[in-house]
């Protein structure tokens, strides 16, 4: 029986058709997809206008072989579920898929063990990493970044790219509100004790709060979560302090939660900051919290390393982004009783912002 012959009008279009249809050469049509810097911004959206209209696809496979470039990068984060790194890996996705590149996600679940092994195993599949809030050791980083080339994100090691959300001075700002209301014990929920951020952050906590005369209890955590928020309300009240500093937003709103369901609210027994301003806005009643701005830490890790991968050399830079305490309703004077003479008047609702430096 004679086989069937192939039905054209289900095959796909080729780049030499394409090149036909824009009037430029294959090579151009190439160069439209996989380095548009290299050519004016008008033949660029020529072609790949006429791309879509044909159906066209870039072969990504038939280029990894060809040049030995996949076309992807990985970004690997401590916990996909928390906003900060949901929002991070968004930014990220979004900034490379503009330039061609598939991104891949892994979820270490705050193991370095298990890190390390995604790290190791997805470097035979893209082109480089970004890697953001690493738990393991500087040592085995540096390592890591000799097989591919690697941008991280809250994680300061010297000679390597790092892009760092400076929320140190937001903390500080956020002890000289809480202590221009009235209080004079506050209580710092932590984050996970090889956390870069945690380390920044009680280190501004403390330092600020020494120099008002106010006391600061450390709480220690399980991990950040809502779960750990609730868990650690019961050892947040035995230490008596009438305003919580959160890690994070999704702490913050476990510590509401935890509170509420022991007949307490917020701000009227204790007043809560969190960290992100992802959540914030949407809690009742909305969360005084620190903005990090994490989509554009994303974007700007990713258009980092993929300048690198289009140009040939990763610079080993220290960028600091700004972020800014945003005053709402979770932050009152404490309970009667609970207050002492306060420094200053108390602000009103509203933004404070930090200094962005690039060093």
């Amino acid at each position: 029986m004679p086989g069937r012959k192939r039905d054209k009008s289900f095959s796909l279009p080729t780049i030499s058709q394409v090149a036909a249809e824009a009037q430029v050469s294959a090579a151009t049509v190439s160069r439209a997809f996989s380095h548009p810097e290299l050519l004016n911004r008008k033949t660029v959206e020529l072609v790949r206008s006429v791309a879509k209209r044909l159906g066209y696809v870039p072969n990504h496979a038939a280029r990894a072989l060809s040049t030995g470039r996949a076309g992807n990068i990985a970004l690997i984060v401590p916990d996909i579920t928390n906003p900060f790194f949901a929002a991070l890996m968004r930014g990220g996705q979004a900034a490379a898929r503009e330039r061609g590149y598939a991104t891949f996600i892994g979820d270490s679940d705050e193991t370095p063990e298990l890190e390390d092994m995604l790290l190791t195993k997805l470097s035979a599949q893209v082109e480089g990493f970004i890697i953001a809030s690493s738990r393991l050791r500087g040592s085995r980083i540096t390592e890591l970044t000799h097989r591919r080339p690697c941008v991280l994100v809250n994680r300061d090691i010297p000679n390597l790219p790092r892009l760092l959300v400076d929320s140190g001075p937001s903390y500080s700002q956020a002890v000289e509100h809480l202590a221009s209301l009235g209080h004079r014990s506050i209580a710092y929920i932590a984050g996970p004790s090889f956390s870069w951020s945690d380390r920044q952050r009680y280190g501004a906590v403390t330092k600020t709060a020494a120099a008002l005369g106010i006391k600061i209890v450390r709480v220690p955590t399980s991990r950040p979560s809502f779960e750990a928020g609730q868990a650690c309300v019961d050892e947040l009240l035995r230490t008596q302090a009438s305003a919580a500093l959160a890690f994070d937003d999704v702490m913050a709103q476990g510590i509401m939660a935890g509170l509420g369901a022991r007949g307490l609210s917020v701000p009227h027994d204790l007043s809560i900051v969190g960290c992100d301003g992802i959540l914030a806005p949407t809690l009742y009643p909305p969360l005084t919290s620190i903005e990090t701005h994490c989509a554009q830490a994303g974007k700007q890790a990713v258009e980092i390393l993929l300048a690198a991968l289009e140009g040939g050399n990763l610079p080993s830079r220290r960028i600091s982004l700004a972020t800014e305490l945003v005053v709402r309703a979770t932050t009152a004077p404490p309970p009667d009783g609970l207050s002492a003479s306060a420094p200053g008047k108390s602000r009103r609702p509203g933004h404070i912002r930090t200094a962005t430096t690039l060093e």
